[in-house]
């Protein structure tokens, strides 16, 4: 390891506070591995976060942990306890909350010295901070007091967070709302309310907002707003939604007879939407847009599939990455 590399892991370790901008090799190698990490190719991301992870990045940490987890659906690995360990002794809380989970104080005798157990340890470093402001943190507190089972206590940190302007927690909020929090007497105004929540976070490109708010608004038979905001999460590469506007492109009719619903309010750009699809194949192996292209392959001419040729090209390599935007502490 070089000198710099020895100095920076110092300094995190004596001042977890501060906030290190990474190498450019370094941050290349993150940016490789989070793009890996959100397409769900686990295992091949983990080289790149490793890399970064020992360069002293404290979310590396935190994601080679998550990386390791999911090798084993989901549950706890030594590998994958070590990397929370070290994330969660540069006090990210949601690494405490996997080592509470996956039971590192029973199964694998790694308990905090400070504190009962992970969970206590989480609320006790994240308390304050969220007292004094860090909306992370309020987002945070929502998550620790529902494995606390104190569901009440966690909704009002998530509802100041989201109050605050977090644009995850306006999402996690819109969601519950969705799902059955609070109560309203029409479910047309519930679904108003959670499609306002999603509103506030897309509105600053929170990408996974896009995706509620397309949902929640086709229910309320707002095509043309799902469109417009599927076209913008698209664009930003969710990989759910470019699937959806590659479908319309390519052959709305089917698209909207499988759905029973008007969900393709463009004009059809068979062209345009098979070049969308087979970059998604290309990009990511997208299955859904393979069957899609594989029941639509006699739709256009050969004439029109040479043209589609440069057109996938550029939405290889059209910017940010195609991502299926998981949770930070999903499953």
């Amino acid at each position: 390891m070089r000198l710099t590399h020895i100095l920076l892991a110092s300094i995190l370790i004596i001042l977890p506070g501060i906030a290190t901008a990474l190498e450019p090799e370094v941050q290349s190698a993150k940016d490789e591995g989070m793009r890996l990490y959100n397409i769900g190719e686990s295992t091949r991301a983990l080289p790149y976060l490793e890399e970064v992870a020992e360069a002293g990045d404290v979310e590396a940490m935190y994601y080679m942990g998550e990386a390791e987890r999911r090798q084993n659906m989901g549950g706890m690995t030594l590998k994958a306890m070590n990397w929370y360990l070290q994330a969660a002794e540069q006090g990210d809380p949601y690494a405490m909350l996997r080592l509470f989970q996956g039971g590192a104080c029973v199964a694998g005798d790694e308990c905090p010295e400070d504190a009962e157990g992970w969970r206590e340890k989480a609320l006790a470093e994240t308390l304050p901070k969220a007292e004094a402001g860090d909306i992370d943190a309020m987002l945070a507190l929502y998550h620790i007091y529902r494995l606390m089972d104190d569901s009440g206590e966690g909704v009002e940190w998530l509802e100041k967070a989201a109050e605050a302007g977090n644009p995850e927690a306006q999402t996690r909020l819109g969601m519950n709302i969705r799902g059955g929090q609070g109560w309203y007497f029409l479910g047309s105004r519930r679904l108003e309310a959670a499609a306002e929540w999603f509103r506030k976070a897309a509105e600053q490109g929170y990408v996974p907002a896009m995706k509620s708010l397309s949902e929640v608004l086709i229910k309320l038979e707002d095509f043309e707003g799902s469109w417009r905001w599927s076209l913008k999460g698209s664009d930003l590469g969710d990989e759910s939604l470019r699937t959806r506007v590659g479908w319309c492109y390519l052959n709305p009719g089917e698209y909207e007879n499988l759905a029973e619903v008007d969900l393709c309010p463009v004009e059809q750009d068979a062209v345009k939407g098979w070049a969308i699809l087979a970059a998604l194949k290309e990009e990511v192996g997208n299955e859904t847009a393979s069957d899609i292209l594989e029941d639509n392959k006699n739709l256009l001419t050969e004439e029109q599939k040479r043209r589609t040729e440069a057109l996938v090209e550029e939405w290889v390599n059209k910017g940010p990455d195609v991502s299926d935007f998981p949770p930070r502490f999903g499953f």
